[in-house]
């Protein structure tokens, strides 16, 4: 699995050092299974993925194989789309609710 972290994803991390192994816990979870945990979302979110880390605390990502088989990556249009395989995952955001689906 190749797995990349987006610089928001890690400055949140830092930010919310306090669930640091929840989140790692958690995205070793994602790593695992992806599809089974992820809840896919919709709307101007398609393609994406979440998983909540406590109750109203996000993890935001993508896997690149199953935005492909479903065409969102003609949506999401990742810069590094190309250069990715199919079994990246790559970790987008984490945070509270609210703050997460406003970037």
């Amino acid at each position: 699995m190749n797995v990349l972290f987006s610089e928001s994803f890690l400055k949140s991390l830092k930010k919310h050092s306090s669930l640091k192994e929840e989140i790692k816990r958690k995205v070793d979870m994602i790593i695992g299974s992806p599809v089974t945990l992820g809840e896919p979302l919709k709307g101007n979110f398609r393609g994406f993925y979440s998983m909540p880390v406590k109750k109203n605390f996000l993890i935001i990502f993508l896997y690149c194989n199953s935005c492909r088989k479903k065409g969102d990556d003609k949506i999401i249009l990742c810069s590094d789309c190309q250069e990715c395989s199919n079994d990246t995952i790559k970790f987008i955001e984490i945070g509270p609710h609210d703050k997460v689906y406003k970037k």
